[in-house]
């Protein structure tokens, strides 16, 4: 199982993971709230309370589905392939699903299928997290396979980035907009949805099929586990993973708020209009910058030890974000550019995040004779899912006070003026935070050394 683990071909068809995982949870960052407030027409208010919805459900959602792959086995597909496999289908018809909105009902029916979507979302993610530290055991393994899945998750986000702005244009009504092109927007938003669909169907099960080899446990460590609220509560009381996952929460806000709002900067702010495309590639650059830059983040937290590398790169990305508040209309290269620098710092984000997440889970693992992977990040998901209610929350009170409550394709100046706060204030105080949490997690160094050795003679 080993020698068939640290094959190349094992970790490229693992890397899979990251189509119907992570390209599956941007497509629903960048487009849901661009399209239900700028093309179906939601007042903000009333995204805000559906959003508020869908966290309180998240509250029971998240670590409950991570708590039941962690309670046994099924059969040969074992705990997280089993649930994995269940989900695929379902999370890929949700591409679809998410735009197909009866006018009659938008409201009714936008709380029900984004709650529809974080549950078998979940469902996939929290097992596909589950996996990582238990396939991947050590530190060395889980460097040189997270590259692979990191390099492949990037692609996957590109994907996400790029496709809608290809197929949707406009992303949103205009006010040059003719009512035949406005009828037109929803229709594309659909076909954008199909073609995940198949993407996601194809992927996932390659990485089902080649990329899963799910280590062997004994039936007495299944009966060890916990259940499910002791579960819970021994995660909540774990005070690194704590600080860890309120880190990893902040840094969900920066990328979840530059993925919602960028759309209506750069129309707005830098002046694309029609030029959907422009929005597509200058995420699409922020990732591949990303990408490219994280053999450089691999190397620097080898040398100064991956949480310190991470408090780095944190810094780096709030220092990124600056320009985006000295942007105006017609700076739309200069816009590009900055774009793609953020890259580099969000790329520490994308690469440390699983490995000390499974350090976390190995001194669970040491203290309670159990791996708990998939409760861990069922609990992070929870906690993490609270930032796309903060970045609602933030955008709501910036679109109230600039007078922009409901979508008017001619703002004025004060709009203007909140978006640039949206891009750049706001994410700079998140990633400050993040830094302090970061800062207090101790499981590192000698103590990280320590915990290791014993690892290993267990």
């Amino acid at each position: 199982m080993s020698e068939e683990r640290g094959t190349l071909k094992t970790k490229l068809f693992f890397a899979l993971n990251g189509f119907p995982d992570q390209m599956t949870y941007q497509v629903f960052s960048f487009l849901v709230f661009t399209y239900y407030f700028a093309v179906v027409g939601i007042p903000i208010f009333q995204m805000w309370i559906v959003f508020i919805i869908w966290g309180l459900w998240n509250a029971f959602n998240d670590p409950m589905l991570g708590a039941l792959s962690d309670r046994k086995k099924y059969g040969k597909l074992g705990k997280r392939k089993f649930f994995i496999t269940i989900g695929l289908v379902p999370l890929a018809l949700m591409m679809i699903f998410l735009f197909t909105v009866p006018l009659d009902y938008k409201l009714f029916y936008f709380i029900m299928i984004i709650m529809l979507f974080e549950l078998v979302y979940t469902l996939v993610d929290v097992n596909i997290k589950g996996l990582f530290p238990e396939q991947w055991p050590n530190e060395q393994e889980r460097a040189s396979a997270n590259l692979i899945l990191r390099g492949l998750t990037v692609l996957a986000i590109l994907l996400a980035m790029v496709l809608p702005t290809i197929i949707i244009t406009p992303l949103v009504p205009l006010k040059t907009s003719t009512a035949e092109e406005i009828a037109r927007i929803p229709t594309m938003y659909v076909t954008a949805g199909i073609i995940f669909a198949i993407i996601t169907v194809i992927t996932g099960a390659l990485f089902i099929a080649y990329g899963i080899k799910e280590p062997e446990e004994l039936p007495e460590q299944f009966e060890n586990r916990p259940t499910f609220l002791m579960s819970l509560k021994l995660s909540l009381k774990n005070k690194t993973f704590v600080k860890l996952v309120i880190c990893n929460t902040m840094t969900w806000y920066v990328l979840s708020m530059l993925t919602t709002i960028f759309p209506l900067y750069a129309i707005f702010v830098l002046g694309a209009g029609r030029g959907s495309l422009f929005i597509g590639l200058s995420l699409m650059l922020t990732f591949i910058v990303a990408a490219l830059t994280m053999p450089i983040h691999r190397k620097i937290g080898q040398k100064l030890g991956m949480r310190n590398a991470f408090i780095l790169s944190l810094g780096i990305w709030s220092l990124t974000l600056v320009p985006f508040m000295l942007f105006g209309e017609g700076d739309l290269m200069l816009g590009m550019i900055a774009t793609a620098i953020v890259g580099f710092g969000m790329a520490g984000t994308i690469f440390f995040f699983d490995i000390l997440m499974g350090d976390v889970v190995d001194e669970d693992y040491l203290e309670h004779g159990v791996k708990r992977s998939a409760s861990f990040y069922g609990t992070n998901a929870f906690i993490h899912r609270f930032s796309i209610i903060l970045v609602m929350s933030t955008i709501a009170l910036v679109f109230t006070g600039t007078g922009w409550a409901g979508y008017d394709p001619n703002p004025g100046v004060d709009v203007i003026i909140g978006l640039k706060l949206l891009l750049f204030l706001f994410p700079s105080i998140a990633l400050v935070i993040a830094i302090l949490f970061l800062r207090s997690y101790d499981l590192h160094g000698e103590k990280l050394a320590k915990m290791r050795e014993e690892l290993q003679r267990k």
